[in-house]
């Protein structure tokens, strides 16, 4: 269970100095409200880093959910992870394809992840990693918005979607079915939301509030994951995916080494 009242704190890792296209969204919370406030910025310093510690403020984070590969020491991975393999081979649905750490645009995703986690690290309060397969002595934790979206969704197959509006999709989709009420509704019961889902409209904002609710399922000891040494990529729970992913994901871990889990949830991992 959640504490009474908290905070958490979500990043959407853009690439562009010259475009605000990162977002980073603080959600709180309290006896009777759920609030967030989300601002956006460009992926050069000092923006970045003041633009993250000024939304965080003094607030004691419980977990920071940052959308960029992460591992340990948070330094340059330059290879393909079994997180991004464990999202993309075997899935019978397409719920998004993590960039592959590998690449020239997985590497730049992955230094703008780093400079963000080194941000938080540095200049904000964040509580102790208490989960299995943490990064950090902190709770920092890697976020892929689509694939947390998409593995809730029934049929993701039918809604047409493509690579660049996949995670908007599938957002406006979990809206307007009232599953991401229920979702949150169990997180944080008989709390009432100060602002409507449907008013975020813009793609990065959307983005870095679902990393927020992914740093809220690890608050709340509510999560799955995937991956291994080289980075866990934080999912809801198996209560609150699809069977279809389930299976799925039990498959592809299956696949990977029998011998050790590169699948988990709070269920058996703790």
């Amino acid at each position: 269970m959640l504490a009474e009242r908290g905070s958490v704190l979500g990043i959407d890792v853009g690439c562009s100095p010259t475009r605000r296209s990162s977002a980073v969204c603080r959600l709180d919370w309290d006896a009777r409200t759920i609030v967030w406030s989300i601002k956006r910025f460009r992926a050069l310093e000092p923006e970045r880093t003041d633009t993250i510690a000024a939304m965080a403020g003094d607030a004691l984070l419980s977990a920071v959910a940052i959308d960029g590969p992460l591992r340990s020491g948070f330094d340059l991975i330059g290879r393909y992870r079994i997180a991004e393999r464990m999202l993309t081979r075997g899935m019978p649905c397409r719920v998004g394809k993590p960039g592959q750490s590998s690449t020239p645009a997985g590497k730049r995703l992955n230094t703008n992840a780093n400079a963000c986690a080194l941000a938080v690290r540095n200049r904000c309060k964040v509580a102790s990693a208490r989960h299995a397969s943490k990064i950090d002595d902190s709770a920092i934790v890697e976020a892929f918005p689509s694939s947390f979206l998409g593995v809730m969704i029934a049929e993701p197959a039918k809604l047409n979607v493509n690579r660049r509006n996949r995670s908007d999709a599938f957002f406006q989709h979990l809206t307007n079915n009232g599953a991401i009420f229920s979702f949150i509704e169990n997180l944080l019961p008989k709390r009432s939301m100060q602002a409507e889902l449907s008013a975020v409209n813009n793609h990065d904002d959307r983005a870095a509030l679902v990393c927020a609710l992914t740093a809220l399922c690890l608050s709340a000891n509510q999560f799955s994951a995937v991956g291994d040494q080289d980075g866990w990529i934080i999912l809801p729970s198996e209560h609150n995916m699809q069977g279809w992913a389930v299976s799925a994901l039990t498959k592809n871990a299956e696949a990977v080494d029998p011998s050790r889990s590169a699948f988990y949830s709070t269920s058996n991992m703790i």
